[in-house]
């Protein structure tokens, strides 16, 4: 599993072949460790030949996480029997899943400006 920093302040992290119980709790708290409030993240699960239970409760934790710190996740690139597993369970409709990292780039559009960032400064009342 890899993180890699893309161009437009994404990261994107590349899950392992298997998500089972024995790797699912480091896998999750990988993409845990990368959010932020507002982050924008793509899982990219195209390496994913097996996925156990574990692995779809890690993947629940880390959208869940990423709601309370209004981050943004997009899976991708799913296949085979990892798709199956998701779909079966129903957490297929629960996530954001793209087929492409560019289509995941894409809904995760542009970042949110930090407030500290205005063009105007707020106005405080005297």
């Amino acid at each position: 599993m890899s993180p890699v920093a893309s161009s437009q302040d994404i990261t994107t992290i590349k899950l392992p072949e298997r998500m089972d119980s024995t790797t699912a709790a480091h896998a999750e708290q990988m993409l845990q460790s990368a959010m932020r409030p507002g982050a924008r993240i793509i899982v990219d699960g195209s390496a994913v030949t097996y996925m156990s239970a574990a692995g779809v409760r890690a993947l629940a934790g880390v959208l869940h996480g990423a709601q309370a710190i209004d981050a943004r996740v997009v899976f991708c690139r799913f296949s085979g029997p990892a798709v199956d597993c998701l779909e079966v369970s129903g957490f297929a409709q629960l996530l954001e899943v793209a087929g492409s990292l560019e289509e995941a780039a894409a809904r995760l559009g542009p970042a949110v400006a930090d407030g500290s960032k205005r063009l105007h400064a707020r106005r405080t009342a005297s």
